[in-house]
Protein backbone atom coordinates (compact mmCIF):
# COMPACT_ATOMS: atom_id res chain seq x y z
CA UNK A 1 0.00 0.00 0.00
CA UNK A 2 1.28 3.38 -1.06
CA UNK A 3 1.01 6.40 2.35
CA UNK A 4 0.61 9.71 1.53
CA UNK A 5 1.46 12.52 4.36
CA UNK A 6 0.08 15.54 3.78
CA UNK A 7 -0.66 18.60 5.73
CA UNK A 8 -3.44 21.02 5.52
CA UNK A 9 -3.12 24.70 4.22
CA UNK A 10 -1.74 27.25 6.55
CA UNK A 11 -3.90 30.50 7.66
CA UNK A 12 -0.81 32.36 6.73
CA UNK A 13 0.33 30.44 3.63
CA UNK A 14 0.57 33.92 2.01
CA UNK A 15 3.43 35.38 4.03
CA UNK A 16 5.55 32.27 2.69
CA UNK A 17 8.90 32.23 1.18
CA UNK A 18 9.25 33.15 -1.99
CA UNK A 19 12.58 33.11 -4.30
CA UNK A 20 11.80 33.46 -7.78
CA UNK A 21 7.84 34.30 -7.78
CA UNK A 22 6.30 38.10 -6.96
CA UNK A 23 4.01 37.63 -4.17
CA UNK A 24 0.24 38.00 -5.34
CA UNK A 25 -2.64 37.61 -3.12
CA UNK A 26 -3.31 33.82 -2.28
CA UNK A 27 -7.10 32.77 -1.13
CA UNK A 28 -7.07 30.46 1.65
CA UNK A 29 -10.10 29.03 0.72
CA UNK A 30 -9.75 28.14 -2.61
CA UNK A 31 -5.98 26.77 -1.99
CA UNK A 32 -7.75 24.40 1.03
CA UNK A 33 -10.36 23.41 -1.89
CA UNK A 34 -7.56 22.64 -4.39
CA UNK A 35 -5.26 20.76 -1.62
CA UNK A 36 -8.52 18.76 -0.77
CA UNK A 37 -8.93 17.92 -4.22
CA UNK A 38 -5.51 16.78 -4.76
CA UNK A 39 -5.80 14.46 -1.62
CA UNK A 40 -8.90 12.57 -3.13
CA UNK A 41 -7.24 12.59 -6.87
CA UNK A 42 -4.46 10.57 -4.41
CA UNK A 43 -7.09 8.43 -2.86
CA UNK A 44 -8.46 7.37 -6.42
CA UNK A 45 -4.66 6.13 -7.39
CA UNK A 46 -4.92 4.16 -4.44
CA UNK A 47 -2.89 5.72 -1.63
CA UNK A 48 -3.55 5.72 1.86
CA UNK A 49 -3.90 9.82 2.70
CA UNK A 50 -2.36 10.64 6.06
CA UNK A 51 -3.25 14.52 6.90
CA UNK A 52 -1.51 16.00 9.16
CA UNK A 53 -3.02 19.33 11.35
CA UNK A 54 -2.26 22.60 10.10
CA UNK A 55 0.80 24.26 11.46
CA UNK A 56 -1.07 27.95 11.62
CA UNK A 57 2.54 29.75 12.14
CA UNK A 58 4.03 27.81 9.64
CA UNK A 59 3.29 29.28 6.70
CA UNK A 60 4.83 26.92 4.07
CA UNK A 61 3.98 23.55 5.84
CA UNK A 62 1.58 22.21 3.35
CA UNK A 63 4.41 21.61 1.32
CA UNK A 64 5.63 18.66 3.02
CA UNK A 65 7.91 17.08 0.68
CA UNK A 66 10.42 19.46 1.65
CA UNK A 67 11.23 18.52 5.23
CA UNK A 68 12.04 14.39 4.30
CA UNK A 69 12.96 11.61 1.85
CA UNK A 70 11.27 8.48 2.03
CA UNK A 71 12.97 5.22 0.93
CA UNK A 72 12.27 1.75 1.21
CA UNK A 73 14.71 1.15 4.17
CA UNK A 74 14.71 4.56 5.77
CA UNK A 75 13.75 8.19 5.93
CA UNK A 76 15.56 11.13 6.27
CA UNK A 77 14.69 14.07 7.92
CA UNK A 78 15.78 17.08 5.85
CA UNK A 79 17.54 20.83 6.61
CA UNK A 80 15.71 23.32 4.94
CA UNK A 81 18.55 26.08 3.36
CA UNK A 82 15.82 28.23 4.59
CA UNK A 83 15.71 29.00 8.43
CA UNK A 84 11.89 29.88 8.94
CA UNK A 85 10.93 26.43 7.72
CA UNK A 86 13.10 24.24 10.00
CA UNK A 87 10.59 23.78 12.49
CA UNK A 88 8.24 21.80 10.12
CA UNK A 89 10.35 19.17 10.61
CA UNK A 90 9.66 18.21 14.05
CA UNK A 91 5.99 16.96 13.49
CA UNK A 92 7.04 14.74 9.99
CA UNK A 93 9.52 13.11 11.64
CA UNK A 94 7.14 12.40 14.53
CA UNK A 95 4.63 11.00 11.33
CA UNK A 96 7.56 9.23 9.68
CA UNK A 97 8.65 7.08 12.99
CA UNK A 98 6.35 5.04 12.83
CA UNK A 99 6.74 3.78 9.60
CA UNK A 100 10.98 4.29 8.88
CA UNK A 101 14.47 4.13 10.77
CA UNK A 102 15.03 7.96 11.14
CA UNK A 103 18.45 9.54 9.72
CA UNK A 104 18.76 13.30 10.06
CA UNK A 105 20.72 16.01 7.88
CA UNK A 106 22.80 18.26 9.97
CA UNK A 107 24.57 21.72 9.87
CA UNK A 108 26.12 22.53 7.66
CA UNK A 109 24.34 20.53 5.68
CA UNK A 110 21.02 21.63 3.43
CA UNK A 111 18.53 19.66 1.49
CA UNK A 112 14.62 20.93 0.61
CA UNK A 113 12.92 17.83 -0.26
CA UNK A 114 12.30 18.96 -4.00
CA UNK A 115 15.69 19.23 -4.35
CA UNK A 116 15.63 14.83 -4.40
CA UNK A 117 15.31 13.15 -7.56
CA UNK A 118 14.86 9.32 -7.30
CA UNK A 119 15.19 7.43 -10.24
CA UNK A 120 14.90 3.43 -9.55
CA UNK A 121 18.50 3.10 -7.31
CA UNK A 122 19.75 6.36 -8.16
CA UNK A 123 19.11 9.44 -6.24
CA UNK A 124 19.87 12.75 -7.23
CA UNK A 125 20.30 16.07 -5.37
CA UNK A 126 19.74 19.70 -6.76
CA UNK A 127 22.43 21.94 -6.03
CA UNK A 128 20.25 25.37 -5.48
CA UNK A 129 19.93 28.31 -3.22
CA UNK A 130 18.03 25.18 -0.83
CA UNK A 131 20.36 22.48 -0.65
CA UNK A 132 24.30 22.59 -0.27
CA UNK A 133 26.92 19.61 -0.99
CA UNK A 134 27.63 19.58 2.40
CA UNK A 135 23.83 18.09 2.51
CA UNK A 136 24.06 16.19 -0.23
CA UNK A 137 27.29 14.32 1.20
CA UNK A 138 25.27 13.56 4.36
CA UNK A 139 22.56 11.70 2.26
CA UNK A 140 25.54 9.93 -0.23
CA UNK A 141 26.90 8.57 2.97
CA UNK A 142 22.98 7.76 5.01
CA UNK A 143 22.03 5.72 1.59
CA UNK A 144 26.02 4.38 0.48
CA UNK A 145 24.89 1.53 2.71
CA UNK A 146 21.83 0.59 0.45
CA UNK A 147 23.38 0.64 -2.78
CA UNK A 148 21.76 3.90 -3.48
CA UNK A 149 24.08 5.81 -5.96
CA UNK A 150 24.19 10.02 -5.04
CA UNK A 151 24.99 12.71 -7.36
CA UNK A 152 24.88 16.34 -7.38
CA UNK A 153 22.70 17.63 -10.22
CA UNK A 154 23.30 21.95 -10.27
CA UNK A 155 20.28 23.92 -11.35
CA UNK A 156 19.57 27.45 -12.22
CA UNK A 157 16.88 30.18 -12.70
CA UNK A 158 14.70 27.78 -10.67
CA UNK A 159 13.94 26.96 -6.80
CA UNK A 160 14.58 23.53 -6.76
CA UNK A 161 15.39 20.42 -8.88
CA UNK A 162 11.90 19.03 -9.26
CA UNK A 163 11.25 22.79 -10.54
CA UNK A 164 13.20 21.56 -13.22
CA UNK A 165 12.79 17.61 -14.01
CA UNK A 166 10.29 15.25 -12.43
CA UNK A 167 9.58 11.35 -13.26
CA UNK A 168 6.39 11.10 -15.28
CA UNK A 169 7.05 7.30 -16.40
CA UNK A 170 9.99 4.29 -16.30
CA UNK A 171 13.31 5.68 -17.04
CA UNK A 172 11.41 8.78 -18.62
CA UNK A 173 12.15 12.32 -17.20
CA UNK A 174 10.02 15.52 -17.99
CA UNK A 175 12.75 18.28 -18.17
CA UNK A 176 13.27 21.82 -18.58
CA UNK A 177 16.78 22.17 -20.17
CA UNK A 178 17.14 25.75 -19.29
CA UNK A 179 16.71 25.14 -15.89
CA UNK A 180 18.83 21.64 -15.31
CA UNK A 181 21.31 20.37 -17.42
CA UNK A 182 19.60 16.49 -19.30
CA UNK A 183 23.64 15.35 -19.14
CA UNK A 184 23.32 15.24 -15.64
CA UNK A 185 20.78 12.18 -15.54
CA UNK A 186 22.22 9.33 -17.98
CA UNK A 187 20.28 6.72 -19.35
CA UNK A 188 17.09 7.84 -18.84
CA UNK A 189 14.35 9.05 -22.04
CA UNK A 190 13.18 12.54 -22.10
CA UNK A 191 9.87 14.76 -22.78
CA UNK A 192 10.51 18.74 -22.64
CA UNK A 193 7.95 20.72 -21.92
CA UNK A 194 6.57 23.19 -24.17
CA UNK A 195 9.40 26.51 -23.75
CA UNK A 196 6.17 28.74 -23.43
CA UNK A 197 5.84 27.48 -20.10
CA UNK A 198 8.81 27.18 -17.89
CA UNK A 199 7.14 25.89 -14.48
CA UNK A 200 5.93 22.98 -16.54
CA UNK A 201 8.24 20.16 -15.64
CA UNK A 202 6.74 19.40 -12.08
CA UNK A 203 4.44 16.05 -12.41
CA UNK A 204 3.84 13.65 -9.80
CA UNK A 205 4.19 9.71 -10.97
CA UNK A 206 1.33 7.60 -8.64
CA UNK A 207 0.86 3.48 -9.60
CA UNK A 208 1.18 4.51 -13.53
CA UNK A 209 -0.42 7.84 -13.62
CA UNK A 210 0.59 11.13 -13.61
CA UNK A 211 -0.74 14.14 -11.77
CA UNK A 212 -0.82 16.93 -13.79
CA UNK A 213 -1.15 20.39 -13.04
CA UNK A 214 -4.42 22.42 -15.52
CA UNK A 215 -2.01 25.78 -15.47
CA UNK A 216 0.00 24.12 -18.48
CA UNK A 217 -2.11 23.16 -21.45
CA UNK A 218 0.40 22.80 -23.88
CA UNK A 219 2.86 20.59 -22.04
CA UNK A 220 0.00 18.77 -21.09
CA UNK A 221 -1.16 18.27 -24.95
CA UNK A 222 2.65 17.04 -25.14
CA UNK A 223 2.32 14.51 -22.40
CA UNK A 224 -0.92 13.25 -24.15
CA UNK A 225 0.68 12.78 -27.68
CA UNK A 226 2.90 10.66 -26.10
CA UNK A 227 0.63 8.55 -24.59
CA UNK A 228 1.22 9.78 -20.87
CA UNK A 229 -2.15 8.92 -18.62
CA UNK A 230 -3.34 11.91 -17.05
CA UNK A 231 -4.86 13.34 -13.68
CA UNK A 232 -5.33 16.73 -14.14
CA UNK A 233 -5.96 18.66 -11.00
CA UNK A 234 -5.97 22.66 -10.45
CA UNK A 235 -3.29 23.93 -7.58
CA UNK A 236 -3.15 27.39 -9.21
CA UNK A 237 -3.56 29.29 -5.67
CA UNK A 238 -0.60 26.90 -4.15
CA UNK A 239 1.45 27.76 -7.38
CA UNK A 240 1.32 31.35 -5.93
CA UNK A 241 3.27 29.93 -3.15
CA UNK A 242 5.92 29.27 -5.24
CA UNK A 243 5.07 25.25 -4.49
CA UNK A 244 3.88 22.28 -6.82
CA UNK A 245 2.26 19.34 -7.09
CA UNK A 246 4.97 17.15 -5.90
CA UNK A 247 5.68 19.28 -3.38
CA UNK A 248 2.33 18.43 -1.36
CA UNK A 249 2.57 15.13 -0.50
CA UNK A 250 5.08 12.31 0.33
CA UNK A 251 4.42 9.28 -0.95
CA UNK A 252 5.72 5.58 -0.27
CA UNK A 253 5.27 2.60 0.24
CA UNK A 254 3.99 1.21 3.80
Amino acid sequence: MLIAITRNVSDRIAYCELTHLKRRPIDVSVARTQHRSYEQCLIELGCKVQTLPTEPDLPDSVFVEDTAVVLDELAIILRSGVESRRAETDSIARALSSYRQLFHITDPGTVDGGDVLRVDRTVYVGMSGRSNKAGAEQMRQFLKPYGYDVRNAPVKGCLHLKSAVTQIAEQTLLINRNWVDSENFPANKFIDIDPSEPYAANALWVNGTVIYPSLFPRTQRILEETGIKLRIVDVSELAKAEGALTCCSLIFER
